[in-house]
């Protein structure tokens, strides 16, 4: 332990401050123990600002994130009680302010929520055939030897030598023709040359 030592005698603030003063001179234990000390004055604090019971464990978990990143901040002189009280205040506040900005955005219906439609789905399962058909008959506007390699190895999914003896073409002819006949179908939809 650091130079700054607690008894047994001294009130549950001086505590805290002295393990805070510890803390920041790098005593990992003094830390923790200041930071469990701390729970139930932020939760009060939370209370003291209104935050519904349900948030103030949210409260909390800012006040301790909030704490961690301002803790260089703390001056041992000074009451650390009320230096994380207005720390835990703001956190409080701003809880609050978000949960207001929420529930105006928010539907809390529970029937509305459970026998809506799902927008998201319809519109990209709609956007999911207007594109396979706009494939369909982009792949049908192909040149016949084009059209017959997209379908053997790409849609069929077959391999050079089985595509040569279904179509009774030479493997290279294929590949030419797959080559050429992707290459159309990239500049059909992206404008790529």
């Amino acid at each position: 332990m650091s130079d700054v030592t607690t008894s047994a005698s001294d009130s549950p603030e001086r505590r805290r401050a002295a393990w805070m003063a510890e803390a920041q001179a790098g005593d990992r234990r003094a830390y923790e123990r200041v930071l469990a000390e701390s729970v139930p004055l932020i939760r009060a604090a939370a209370r003291r600002q209104g935050v519904p019971i349900d948030h103030v464990d949210d409260v909390v978990q800012e006040t301790l994130l909030a704490v961690h990143r301002v803790r260089h901040t703390y001056d041992p002189a000074r009451s650390y009680d009320a230096w994380l009280s207005a720390i835990a205040s703001r956190r409080a506040v701003d809880a609050l302010r978000s949960q207001g900005r929420r529930g105006r955005r928010e539907l809390h219906d529970e029937h509305a929520f459970d026998t809506h439609a799902d927008v998201d789905d319809a519109t990209a399962s709609t956007e999911r055939e207007q594109d396979a058909r706009r494939l369909r008959e982009a792949i049908a506007a192909l040149p016949p030897g084009q059209r017959e390699a997209v379908e053997q190895l790409g849609l069929k999914e077959r391999s050079l030598a089985e595509a040569a003896a279904i179509t009774g073409r030479q493997s290279g002819a294929l590949k030419v023709n797959l080559h050429r006949a992707l290459k159309a179908l990239r500049t059909r939809f992206h404008g790529d040359p």
